[in-house]
C-alpha cells in the first residue's frame, strides 16, 4: 500500500485519443504536496504519513500550528491529511510528491466533499416520483406522501428518506483511470467526474479494488527538498587571453 496525495480540483475538460475519440477528464493539481510528518507505531500506535498542500501565511495559522511547522522546518500548509502506509513505505519528511506518483492507465479512488444543495425535497433528494397529477391531489404534487404506519408501529422510523439537507458530505468515487500526468505543471488528469466543486481538495489513492501496475514507483515518486531547491551549477568561464604586445 502506497501513500495517496492531496490535490485541488481545477475543473473538467476533455482529451483526444489517437483514434480521435474524446475522453472527459477532471484536472487535479498537486501544489507543493509535501510530507509534513510521520505517525509511528511506538509514538502514535499506527503508521501513517501526514501530507500538507498549498501555502498559507503565518499570520493565518494558530500559534500551536506555527510551532509545529517550525519544528519540521516546512512553511505552513493550507490543507493537511493523513494516509495509512506500511512501515517500509514511509517517505522522508520534507519530500515533495510529484504527479508521476501515479502512472498512466492505473486506477485510483478519489474522495472529496460533494457540492452542498441546502434543504431539498424528497423528489430532488431521493428521486421520489411525487403524487399524482390529478384524482384528488391538489397543491401537494411534489410531496412524499405518508411516512408513518398508522397505530402499528405508530411512529416514523429513524433514517426514513424524507426532505432535508442535501450534499456537503464526504463522497468517494472508485476506479477512475489516470489518463495523463504533467510533472512540470503538477497536473493529474483522471477520467470521469470527481466529487466536489472547483477549488475543492481531493484525496487521491491507489484503487483498493484494482491491482497496482508493476511500473508504479514504490514507496512513491517524490523529490527531496534539497533537490527541489538546488540551482544548476554555473558554467566555468574560459580564462581571458591576454593580448601580446606587437600583435
Amino acid at each position: 500500500m502506497r501513500s495517496g496525495v492531496i490535490a485541488q480540483k481545477l475543473g473538467m475538460t476533455r482529451v483526444f485519443t489517437d483514434a480521435g475519440e474524446h475522453v472527459p477528464v477532471t484536472v487535479l493539481k498537486l501544489e507543493n504536496c509535501q510530507v509534513v510528518g510521520h505517525r509511528t507505531m511506538e509514538k502514535n500506535g499506527y503508521v501513517a504519513l501526514q501530507l500538507g498542500v498549498g501555502t498559507r501565511r503565518a499570520s493565518r495559522v494558530s500559534k500551536a500550528m506555527r510551532g509545529y511547522f517550525a519544528v519540521t522546518k516546512i512553511e505552513p500548509k493550507r490543507k493537511l491529511a493523513e494516509f495509512r502506509v506500511p512501515a517500509d513505505a514511509l517517505i522522508p519528511v520534507g519530500a515533495e510528491i510529484t504527479a508521476d506518483h501515479f502512472v498512466v492507465g492505473q486506477f485510483v479512488d478519489v474522495t472529496g466533499t460533494s457540492i452542498g444543495k441546502g434543504f431539498a425535497g424528497g423528489m430532488k433528494r431521493w428521486n421520489f416520483r411525487g403524487l399524482r397529477a390529478t384524482h384528488g391531489v391538489s397543491v401537494a404534487h411534489r410531496s412524499i406522501g405518508g411516512t408513518g404506519g398508522r397505530q402499528d408501529p405508530g411512529k416514523t422510523f429513524k433514517n426514513k428518506k424524507m426532505a432535508g439537507h442535501m450534499g456537503d458530505e464526504t463522497v468517494t468515487t472508485l476506479n477512475l483511470k489516470v489518463v495523463r500526468t504533467d510533472v512540470e505543471k503538477g497536473l493529474l488528469l483522471v477520467e470521469g467526474a470527481v466529487p466536489g466543486s472547483k477549488g475543492g481538495w481531493i484525496m487521491v489513492r491507489d484503487a483498493v479494488k484494482k491491482a497496482l501496475p508493476k511500473d508504479a514507483p514504490k514507496p512513491g515518486k517524490f523529490r527531496l527538498a534539497d533537490e527541489a531547491n538546488k540551482k544548476p551549477e554555473a558554467k566555468a568561464e574560459a580564462p581571458a587571453v591576454e593580448a601580446k604586445e606587437g600583435a
